[in-house]
């Protein structure tokens, strides 16, 4: 069986330094992504379409994994990657203590091998052992190249993340870069689990020359 090992490939950009902040180029990859916003007077953790949207998510990511590892012919595996996010607001009040305007797109990277049909076949599975679940629908396999961009690894909760962020700004000044895109979040812990002081959020900022 042939093992894609996507950690080591791509260890640049999942594997960064918290004690500093770098430049990255990243590479055209292939992602299974949802799309959504926050509804009003809720977050991340409390609402219920984002949990739609994760099941999901997670539940495609794992049905192709399986498929395929289970392929009678030329079976490959792989490991599921970190769950990641692009988040913005598009009214231009950005709070890091209000949630209810945020957008997102939720996603997890996966090996080139994976063609529309694999999706295809892997949405129809889950449709037959689960119902058409409302994320189902959602769901959708894309290709995103971020580029140049600026990125470090974020150790602590949420709330602190500004911290890190205005470092990232800062080194980005003085290399006479500015943010452009939106800002990427991959999740290297799980919150439920992880102590928050210890929280591993690899934090990413497309850039481009002033």
């Amino acid at each position: 069986m042939e093992t894609l090992d996507l950690k080591k490939m791509y260890k640049s950009l999942y594997n960064p330094s918290a004690k500093k902040v770098e430049l990255v180029q990243v590479p055209d990859l292939a992602f299974l992504m949802v799309d959504g916003a926050i509804e009003p007077g809720q977050g991340p953790g409390t609402s219920p379409e984002f949990q739609e949207n994760m099941q999901a998510l997670y539940g495609m990511a794992y049905t192709l994994k399986f498929m395929f590892k289970q392929r009678p012919e030329n079976p490959v595996d792989y490991p599921v990657m970190a769950l990641e996010g692009l988040w913005w607001v598009e009214d231009g009040n950005f709070d890091i203590n209000i949630k209810d305007n945020w957008f997102y797109t939720v996603m997890i990277m996966l090996p080139d091998i994976i063609r529309q049909e694999d999706f295809d076949q892997g949405l129809a599975k889950m449709r037959k052992k689960k119902g058409d679940q409302p994320g189902f629908g959602r769901l959708r396999l894309a290709r995103f190249e971020e580029g140049l961009a600026v990125q470090t690894m974020h150790i602590g909760p949420y709330a602190s993340e500004p911290e890190t962020v205005a470092r990232m700004h800062a080194f980005m000044a003085e290399n006479g870069l500015e943010p452009c895109g939106k800002h990427h979040e991959i999740y290297m812990g799980n919150p439920l689990l992880a102590d928050p002081s210890k929280l591993k959020t690899i934090l990413r900022h497309p850039a481009k020359k002033k």
